[in-house]
């Protein structure tokens, strides 16, 4: 990637909090230990949920400090994260985030106690004490989403003990995967010479494809020397979560992501049922890709290939150029967005330096207390490297609309939180491809757009049967590396409904794909589609607005409602949707439909 002259390349961590290395950033962690156990004795003490206004007081005076302190740990986390990111390698960045990790069980010792105190409250009891307290009214939904995860609680001594013991166990295991992951090395022929690349250097989008093939296996052979020890971590993250799963009033693993994501089994099971039913022209857009590959059938390693087109946008896309078009785009919707990014940008928000030594993936992270936001990644001068910026820069925008609310408020599911990003993409889709000069470049365009439908209705639907049958096995004992290849295997054809080459699968990607090991949330994938699908449909109601600043407004209300509703809710009272019927799932897809229309009609 060239030098970038308008938009740095690097991100500035030092504003936030005192360097990991310094020996103020011991005190901030030994400080919030402190206050952390001050709240386990205060919410040990709370008095009865009454419509006593002095109890009321009590607990509104303790949810203050409560906030306070988990804001600040939650800036910790994401501080102490940054860092481990940009610098893969680092064993003392390592040290200190197993530190702050051991601290971890003690927020959650004091929401256990929170939750299991709430659980047993009437509804009726509990609206009338919220209301009897100003503090306690302007976060009511926190009390009554807190009463409702109380059901994922074990009693509260056994489960004060399973959070201690996550730290080196289920946690533990998500930290081997990161240094591991980290610590990989590939190696690729540049040049003539073979040299080694972090997993995140490696692309598998080069118009060549003998490059492609060759990036795959060289990655594969890379990952495949992990697969042993990566099978241990994720048979364990799961086996922990079944063992806890059976002590508790649970229908099965579902039951968990579901309640986090503050989302019915019915929209579930209703969005993965369209979307099954309705891969067809996806289908026939993969295969019509192939025919301009010249290919009888993609690979895995050719699906994010560019078209071999002139006349279309260059392959190389600097980064200043990038950052340009997601600004410009952004404008043409809401100039708060797009104000809102430009700052990010010069701000020094995001590192997107393409160097050795860094995690692969990318992510944006908050910092509520200094009501700002990081993103982290690696920009690769391609229209998909673009993509991501949008994507992460619509993360940081829903938590700048929520920084003025209550910590607890501002909180979003998964799911809402990746209907932000997946808009913002949209947005920006949207507006290069009504700016393209040519057919070519429009049909370039469409690519990308369509490649991102691949991703969400096919992969991330392949990493879903994946996980839910890995759940499904895992009752019955812990399982090979060579079982895990097997039901990844199968997941995929399945998802893509064997649309790619017979030796075109990657069994191993159940190794190189670090969403399974993160230890804080299972099911770290149907979020992105419901998002992706919830975005799309948003996006084209634009046209039944009077003007444009009309939408921009609605949209932002949205954003708001994630925080202080459940998913149905704050889709319904906005927008309008009914997540639970296949009608709204259906208008989403008729507009990739349509895409794939006009990639064929460009294509011939």
């Amino acid at each position: 990637m060239a030098e970038s002259t308008a938009y740095p390349l690097t991100w500035e961590l030092d504003s936030l909090y005192p360097h990991p290395d310094h020996s103020d950033f011991e005190n901030c962690l030994e400080q919030m230990k402190v206050s952390l156990e001050s709240l386990i004795k205060r919410v040990g003490e709370l008095p009865a949920v009454t419509d006593s206004k002095s109890n009321a007081a009590v607990w509104g005076d303790f949810l203050t400090d409560y906030q306070t302190a988990t804001a600040d740990l939650s800036g910790l986390f994401a501080f102490l994260e940054c860092h481990c990111a940009e610098d893969a390698h680092n064993k003392h960045f390592q040290v200190l985030m197993a530190r702050l990790a051991s601290i971890r069980p003690l927020r959650e010792n004091v929401e256990t106690q929170l939750q299991l105190t709430l659980r047993d409250v009437p509804d009726e009891s509990l609206q009338q004490f919220a209301q009897s307290n100003a503090c306690l009214q302007e976060i009511q939904f926190f009390l009554e989403d807190s009463k409702r995860n109380a059901k994922l609680r074990l009693p509260k001594d056994q489960e004060i003990l399973a959070s201690e013991l996550a730290v080196d166990g289920l946690h533990a295991w998500g930290r081997l995967y990161d240094r591991l992951s980290g610590d990989l090395k590939i190696q690729v022929m540049e040049k003539g010479e073979l040299v080694e690349r972090s997993p995140g250097q490696v692309q598998f989008d080069s118009p060549q494809r003998s490059l492609r093939e060759n990036n795959f296996y060289a990655a594969n052979k890379a990952w495949a020397t992990i697969a042993d020890s990566c099978a241990d971590a994720l048979n364990h993250l799961a086996g922990t979560r079944l063992t806890i799963y059976k002590h508790l009033p649970v229908t099965d693993h579902l039951d968990a992501p579901l309640t986090y994501n503050r989302m019915q089994r019915s929209t579930l099971d209703t969005m993965w049922s369209v979307i099954a039913g309705r891969k067809d022209k996806l289908v026939r857009f993969l295969e019509k890709k192939a025919e301009l590959l010249g290919l009888s059938k993609l690979s895995w390693y050719d699906v994010n290939a560019p078209l071999p087109l002139a006349g279309g946008e260059s392959a190389d896309l600097p980064y200043d150029r990038a950052c340009e078009l997601v600004v410009n785009s952004f404008e043409k919707f809401s100039p708060d967005l797009s104000q809102f990014s430009e700052r990010a940008l010069r701000d020094r928000w995001i590192e997107v330096e393409n160097r050795p030594g860094k995690r692969q993936g990318g992510f944006c992270t908050g910092f509520p207390v200094q009501k700002q936001s990081r993103i982290f990644m690696t920009y690769t001068d391609s229209s998909d490297s673009m993509s991501t910026l949008a994507h992460e820069l619509g993360h940081a925008y829903h938590s700048y609309v929520l920084k003025d609310a209550p910590f607890v408020l501002g909180d979003y599911p998964m799911n809402l939180a990746e209907t932000a990003s997946t808009f913002a993409e949209a947005v920006l889709g949207e507006q290069r491809l009504n700016a393209a000069k040519s057919k070519a470049e429009e049909l370039q365009i469409l690519d990308g757009m369509l490649g991102d439908s691949v991703a969400f209705l096919m992969n991330i639907h392949a990493r879903f049967l994946f996980e839910d049958r890995v759940h499904h096995e895992r009752l019955n004992g812990e399982l090979t590396p060579e079982r895990f290849s097997e039901l990844m295997l199968e997941a995929q054809k399945e998802a893509y409904v064997n649309v790619l080459d017979d030796a075109g699968w990657n069994p191993l990607f159940w190794v190189s794909k670090l969403h399974f090991y993160i230890s804080e949330l299972p099911f770290y994938n149907f979020p992105y589609t419901f998002g992706y699908l919830l975005s799309l449909g948003v996006y084209a109601l634009a046209d039944s607005f009077s003007d444009q600043a009309e939408f921009a407004e609605k949209y932002r209300e949205l954003l708001l409602a994630t925080g202080c509703q459940v998913t149905e809710d704050a889709v319904l009272n906005t927008f309008g949707y009914q997540l639970g019927e296949p009608d709204f799932w259906n208008k989403s897809i008729d507009i990739i439909d349509r895409r794939v229309d006009r990639f064929l009609e460009l294509a011939e």
